[in-house]
C-alpha cells in the first residue's frame, strides 16, 4: 500500500462517482452521526471452499525467500519483482489458467503486471480480483503486499480446484509499482480498448489482509461512512461484511481514498470493493477491545520497512480474510451477484400492477410521501443521493416518485407508509426470494425512521430485511438482498413493505423493485 501522503490528492473527485445527478433542495441537516451497518448477506451463491491457512503461507515463505536471495526486497525493477512474477505465474499456468504478463516503462526501469483469466464464463460480465506484489526497497513487503497477492492466489487456485465454472468469467490481477502511485494498475486499466474496460462489471482489491495486529475494514462502497463507490459497490461491501457475520468478527468502513489499486478503475466507474486489515494508523482501545490486539500502537509496527517480514503476519486475520475473498468470489460470481438462476417461480418488476395495496391495514400515518407504484424521479441533497430512478425498467415501489422543487418536498413525512403485495402462490420446492431495495437519508434522520420488508404466511411472517435510520447522511444505493423462504413452499404468502420518518422533519426516500422468487 503506498503512503498517505501520495495517495489524499484526487480521493474527493473517486467518491463523486457514487453519486445520482438530480434536483436541488433546500433542507438544513442536523449534525453528523455514526450510519448504520449495513443489511448482512442472506446467503451465498454457492458454498464457497475453506482456503487452507498453510497453502496462503506457503505463498508468503516463497515471496519471502525471493526476497532475500534478491537484496532483501521484492520493488519495481529489481530482481525480486521478476522472480515473484515468475512465481505466481508458474503456479497458475500449472492450474490451467490463461496468463499474460503486460510490461511498461516507469522511473527508468521495466515493471510487470501479470493477467490471469480462468477459462469459462460470460466474458461480458467479468469479475477481477486483486493485489499488488511490489514491496517497498526497505524490505520484502510480505504483509504489504505478498498477504493480499498470496491470499488472491491461493484463491485463483482454489476455483481450479474445484474445477468452479460460475457464469461470470473470473480474472485474477497482480500489479506492479504500486508503491510508486498505482502504476501499474494505471497501466493496465488505462490502455484497456473501451470495450474489454467495459465488461469488468466489479474489481476486488485486496492490499494488507494479514497486519500483525489486526482491524477488519471493508472499503466503504455503499458511502455509509462517506463518499462510495460507483454503482455496485455497495453490493461489494454487503457481500464481503456478510462473509465476517457469519463467523461474528465485526467489520468497519475504510475510504475509498485511493491508496491502492481499486482507484484506477472506480475513475473508470468501476464497481469495486475490498478487505483491510490496517497499516501505519493506530488500533483504538475500543477497537482493541473489539478485536483483540494492542492499543494505542500501528496496525503493522513494520509498515514499509526491513521488518515487514515472514513473520510480519498475523495468522487469524490472514485465515479469515482469504476464506472471505473466496466467498466473495463465489457469491458475486455464480449469478452477477445474485442467487445462482433456478426456475422463477414468480417476478415483479412493478411495471404493471400485480394487485400491490397501499395501507392495507388502515394503520398507515404517513402525511406524504406514501408508498405508490412509479417511475421515480433521482434527487439529490448537497451530494447525496436520495430517490432513485428504477435499477430495472421504469417503475419501482417508492416513497413518493415525484422530485418535485426541492429534495423534501414529496420524500416520506409524518410516519409509517405501508403497501402489500397480491397473494403469491409458492410451488413446493420454492427456495429464494430476492429483491432490489433502496433506503436513504440525511443526518436529521434517527434510528425512529426504517424499512422492513416481511413474508407473511398462513401461520406466521418473517423480517427478511430491517434498515434503521442514523443521525447521518446515508446516500442512495439500490442494493439486492436474499433471503430463504423455503419453510413458505406449498403455501400463498404476501410480501409487506413498511417504511418510517417517525423523526421531527427527518428526509427519508425508500424503495422496492424486481422482486423475485426461486426453486
Amino acid at each position: 500500500m503506498r503512503p498517505r501522503i501520495t495517495a489524499v490528492a484526487g480521493a474527493s473527485a473517486l467518491a463523486l462517482a457514487a453519486f445520482v445527478p438530480g434536483g436541488s433542495a433546500s433542507a438544513a441537516p442536523a449534525a453528523h452521526a455514526a450510519p448504520p451497518a449495513p443489511a448482512a448477506h442472506a446467503g451465498a451463491a454457492l458454498k464457497s471452499p475453506d482456503i487452507p491457512l498453510a497453502n496462503v503461507k506457503g505463498h508468503l515463505a516463497q515471496l519471502q525467500s525471493i526476497a532475500t536471495r534478491n537484496g532483501g526486497n521484492r520493488a519495481h525493477g529489481r530482481a525480486g519483482f521478476k522472480a515473484s512474477i515468475d512465481y505466481v505465474k508458474g503456479q497458475l499456468d500449472t492450474a490451467g489458467y490463461q496468463t499474460q504478463v503486460q510490461s511498461f516503462s516507469y522511473n527508468g526501469a521495466t515493471g510487470y503486471n501479470l493477467i490471469a483469466d480462468w477459462p469459462g464464463g460470460d466474458v461480458n460480465n467479468t469479475l477481477m480480483t486483486g493485489a499488488h506484489l511490489d514491496s517497498v526497497n526497505a524490505g520484502p513487503g510480505i504483509n504489504d503486499n505478498g498477504s493480499g497477492s498470496a491470499a488472491n492466489l491461493e484463491v485463483a487456485l482454489a476455483v481450479a480446484r474445484e474445477k468452479y465454472q460460475p457464469k461470470r468469467h473470473l480474472r485474477f490481477g497482480w500489479w506492479g509499482a504500486e508503491e510508486l502511485g498505482l502504476i501499474g494498475s494505471t497501466r493496465y486499466v488505462d490502455t484497456l480498448p473501451a470495450a474489454e474496460r467495459s465488461k469488468i462489471k466489479g474489481y476486488l482489491n485486496f492490499d494488507m489482509v494479514g497486519s500483525p495486529n489486526p482491524g477488519y475494514f471493508a472499503y466503504d462502497g455503499d458511502g455509509s461512512s462517506g463518499g462510495g463507490g460507483p454503482a455496485g459497490s455497495a453490493e461489494i461491501e454487503r457481500v464481503l461484511r456478510a462473509y465476517f457475520a457469519t463467523i461474528n468478527v465485526p467489520v468497519e468502513d475504510t475510504a475509498f481514498d485511493g491508496r491502492s489499486d481499486y482507484g484506477p478503475f472506480i475513475q473508470y466507474g468501476i464497481p469495486a470493493g475490498g478487505l483491510f486489515t490496517g497499516a501505519e494508523d493506530y488500533k483504538t482501545a475500543a477497537q482493541a477491545q473489539k478485536w483483540g490486539g494492542q492499543a494505542n500502537t500501528p496496525y503493522d509496527r513494520c509498515y514499509h520497512a526491513s521488518c515487514d517480514t515472514s513473520s510480519n503476519i498475523n495468522d487469524p486475520a490472514l485465515d479469515r480474510n482469504s476464506d472471505a475473498i473466496a466467498y466473495a468470489v463465489w457469491t458475486l460470481a455464480g449469478d452477477g451477484g445474485q442467487e445462482p438462476g433456478g426456475e422463477t417461480v414468480y417476478s415483479d418488476g412493478l411495471e404493471s400492477d400485480t394487485g400491490w395495496t397501499v395501507n392495507p391495514g388502515g394503520t398507515d400515518t404517513a402525511t406524504a410521501g406514501r408508498f405508490e407504484r412509479g417511475a421515480p424521479q433521482a434527487t439529490t441533497y448537497s451530494g447525496t443521493s436520495l430517490q432513485l430512478t428504477a435499477p430495472g425498467g421504469s417503475n419501482a415501489l417508492v416513497t413518493g416518485a415525484q422530485a418535485g422543487t426541492d429534495a423534501g418536498s414529496n420524500d416520506l413525512d409524518g410516519g409509517t407508509t405501508s403497501a402489500q403485495s397480491g397473494p403469491i402462490a409458492l410451488p413446493a420446492g420454492a427456495k429464494t426470494l430476492s429483491f432490489a431495495w433502496n433506503f436513504a437519508h440525511l443526518n436529521n434522520s434517527g434510528a425512529d425512521d426504517h424499512l422492513r420488508v416481511r413474508v407473511v404466511g398462513p401461520n406466521g411472517s418473517a423480517t427478511v430485511l430491517d434498515q434503521t435510520g442514523a443521525a447521518a447522511n446515508r446516500a442512495g444505493s439500490w442494493q439486492t438482498q436474499t433471503a430463504d423462504v423455503s419453510a413458505y413452499a406449498g403455501q400463498s404468502v404476501r410480501i409487506v413493505v413498511e417504511a418510517a420518518d417517525n423523526g421531527s422533519g427527518s428526509l427519508v426516500e425508500a424503495g422496492l423493485d424486481d422482486i423475485k422468487i426461486t426453486k
